[in-house]
């Protein structure tokens, strides 16, 4: 199997895709980031293609930050500077040509991620 990485952001405050978070993914070596693609999720909580297709996978580390702010406080979730989750940055490794899927379950004052299938 070829691989390739997928992502969505589940709103579990209110219960819905959490659709315009924009999403940056980072390829990490050492203290190194290189910036590879980045997306907006869709009415489901996606992005249309993955963020990191076939053709571009490669084993290794690699950090997503998920920008929150404005979809947060569009929701109505108003907090004094900075907010307390603006940004979401989840780093992890891909070890093998494989699917990986790193969702982001958000709510204004928490978060949780898993390896998905």
């Amino acid at each position: 199997m070829a691989g390739y990485l997928t992502t969505h952001v589940l709103d579990t405050a209110a219960g819905c895709p959490a659709e315009g978070i924009e999403i940056a993914l980072y390829r990490v070596s050492g203290n190194s980031h290189k910036k590879i693609a980045t997306a907006v999720t869709n009415a489901d909580g996606r992005t249309d293609a993955p963020i990191l297709p076939v053709d571009k996978f490669e084993t290794g580390t690699y950090e997503l930050i998920f920008f929150c702010e404005a979809y947060l406080k569009a929701k109505g979730h108003e907090q004094d500077e900075p907010m307390f989750l603006g940004q979401i940055p989840i780093r992890f490794g891909m070890n093998e040509e494989s699917h990986y899927h790193v969702p982001l379950l958000l709510s204004p004052f928490g978060y949780s991620t898993y390896r998905g299938s």
